[in-house]
């Protein structure tokens, strides 16, 4: 069941920074003439298509606890995939040795898993121009660690100086510089490099008897460390601190059907969870999906158009290129509340008879790719957002979501609200605790009455799980309202 993590919230317009000069282009992780070999020996059993996909990894991890750092670690993860595809069979064998016995020996594999009908034939490539939507002249790998764990400290800090109530502040940050290379059966030779990053701080206060509350706080994206200049770490900490304080006092969230309004940025996981994975090719061919058959039907209200757009720049989600080589798109799923279209990797595509929309990802060269969303946003309304507040007499306004999940074949969904308030007479009343949103993805869309005029991304932190594969997304709403959306709470309201 694919589910959603790291809640966030939504970012300021200076997160990201002016994209430089695109740094020179590195020594090919492995020769080409070896690189054709290997699609040969896929080959050699037949089948109708063969990828090699080449995978190095740098990454670095820091975490503080207790005003202190707890660890900071480096890692390097490299090695080769090799897939046959034959038919409606795929064989899949990988190989973290680079020396060339090893990979051959994974190429064969495949081939025979796969059991393709034979094949004596040369598979020559070429390097395919890819374009460019994140740019970072210094790798994130080439910075020290001791100025990605001077972050933290700097974070801890205007954490505990924001309220003297603020008794526990946890931070992490994360980065990789990905280099990866995709060389397939029809020619193709792609390459590119991937750098991301990101910061969260969780921050809990203590109020009066010994009511204790949680914020968390965070982003990044692919961005080079000078990003850090422009959405600094005091500023994460300071919001993860003002959302912990601010939740002190809740009463318990009344349950049953409600308004509910959604804060623009990261409530975007909704749509995310509730709405985008159901269009996703796998889920689509297998039948699985609520949304399957229904192209060209109206699947929600007239208000809604979703996009998944990987060329977003800078963007967490953002691929020059997916895991399979193809370039990053930007997709209309849904326009004006009718379904126009889903989210396409090379296998699904091919067995339905359509062409990739550069969506087939993979965690790494471990895992077939798979089709996964990239960055996926409503688009604007035509709504000022004070207006949306304004009209409705009693609800409740979800200004922070911390993680949900979703069941693809009916659509049902289920959604944790880490920060709420109640809405009386059309302005924010008391913060609420223990809220939660249930019910079923179109029927959600389908009751959309206000989309704002405040498109907001999330600042940079998403995480999607499917099939055990994490892969790094964004998401993006304006200000919402929902009517008649099922709230779990603690009491009846």
């Amino acid at each position: 069941m694919p589910r959603a993590s790291a809640p966030t919230r939504r970012a300021p317009s200076s997160q990201l920074a002016p994209l430089a000069a695109r740094r020179p282009s590195p020594v090919p992780l492995l020769p080409q003439p070896l690189l054709e070999r290997l699609l040969a020996v896929a080959m050699e059993r037949g089948g109708d298509f063969a990828e090699v996909y080449v995978e190095r990894t740098h990454s670095t991890s820091v975490v503080l606890e207790e005003s202190r750092i707890k660890s900071a670690q480096t890692g390097l993860v490299q090695g080769v995939g090799v897939r046959v595809i034959s038919g409606g069979k795929v064989g899949y064998a990988f190989s973290d040795d680079w020396d060339e016995p090893a990979l051959l020996r994974a190429a064969s594999t495949a081939a025979m898993i796969a059991q393709g009908q034979g094949s004596e034939r040369a598979f020559p490539v070429s390097r395919v121009a890819v374009p460019s939507h994140y740019r970072v002249p210094t790798p994130l790998s080439d910075v020290e660690v001791s100025l990605k764990a001077s972050l933290l400290t700097r974070a801890d800090q205007a954490a505990r100086a924001f309220d003297s109530r603020v008794t526990q502040v946890n931070g992490a940050y994360a980065d990789q510089t990905r280099r990866l290379a995709v060389a397939n059966t029809e020619g193709r030779y792609t390459e590119d490099t991937q750098d991301l990053c990101r910061i969260s701080v969780q921050v809990v206060v203590q109020g009066k008897k010994n009511e204790r509350r949680t914020g968390m706080y965070g982003g990044g994206g692919r961005v080079p460390f000078t990003h850090w200049a422009t959405f600094p770490p005091e500023e994460v900490a300071r919001e993860a601190a003002r959302q912990a304080v601010a939740t002190l006092g809740a009463v318990d969230c009344a349950a049953g059907p409600q308004t509910v309004v959604l804060a623009p940025g990261w409530s975007g996981i909704l749509l995310h969870e509730a709405v985008g994975h159901g269009l996703e090719a796998d889920f689509i061919r297998k039948g699985t999906s609520l949304f399957a058959g229904k192209l060209g039907e109206k699947v929600a209200s007239e208000l809604v158009t979703v996009i998944d757009d990987g060329t977003v720049a800078s963007g967490r989600g953002s691929i020059n290129i997916d895991d399979e080589g193809t370039p990053g798109e930007r997709k209309v799923l849904i326009e004006n509340g009718v379904l126009k279209g889903y989210l396409y990797d090379s296998l699904n595509a091919k067995l339905m008879g359509q062409r990739s929309t550069g969506s087939g990802r993979r965690e790494s060269f471990r895992h077939l790719p798979i089709p996964r969303m990239t960055n996926t946003f409503l688009a604007p309304g035509n709504h000022h957002p004070d207006d949306i507040l304004k009209e409705v007499k009693r609800g409740l306004y979800c200004a922070t979501f911390g993680g949900g999940q979703v069941d693809i074949s009916n659509g049902n969904f289920v959604f944790e609200v880490s920060e709420a308030y109640q809405i009386e007479d059309g302005k924010l009343g008391r913060p609420v605790k223990n809220a939660i949103l249930i019910g079923v993805g179109p029927e959600a869309l389908k009751n959309v009455s206000r989309v704002g005029c405040d498109p907001q991304p999330d600042p940079g932190m998403g995480v999607c799980g499917k099939n055990g594969q994490s892969m790094p997304v964004g998401v993006g709403l304006p200000t919402l309202r929902i009517d008649n959306v099922t709230v779990g709470g603690t009491q009846v309201g």
